[in-house]
């Protein structure tokens, strides 16, 4: 149990840092274009980068996963709401691993 605090300090310090590095060197705004939008972006590329994979092998199936992905991907595209994805995706994968079950 007292290697948890441990480990609690440094991850907290460590997240800590990332985040208040950057306000401690950076005084005024930053003007450039190019790294305006580069920063704009890195959020949507980590939470990308995070969730992707996690989508894809959270079933017991890859194909279920996939076909997931496929109809929240396209009823996104169709810019359903959130919940109207989520649901739609969640049932997808649903019946595609009853369907691999019957088979």
């Amino acid at each position: 149990m007292p290697n948890f605090w441990i480990y609690l300090l440094i991850l907290s310090g460590s997240t800590y840092l990332i985040r208040a590095i950057p306000f401690a060197c950076v005084k005024k705004t930053i003007e450039n274009r190019f790294i305006r939008s580069f920063l704009y972006y890195i959020p949507y590329a980590v939470l990308s980068a995070m969730t992707f994979p996690a989508v894809i092998y959270s079933t017991g199936n890859i194909a279920s996963g996939f076909v997931g992905l496929l109809v929240g991907g396209a009823l996104a595209f169709m810019n359903k709401s959130l919940t109207v994805v989520a649901i739609a995706a969640s049932l997808g994968a649903l019946v595609t691993e009853l369907i691999i079950m019957i088979i």
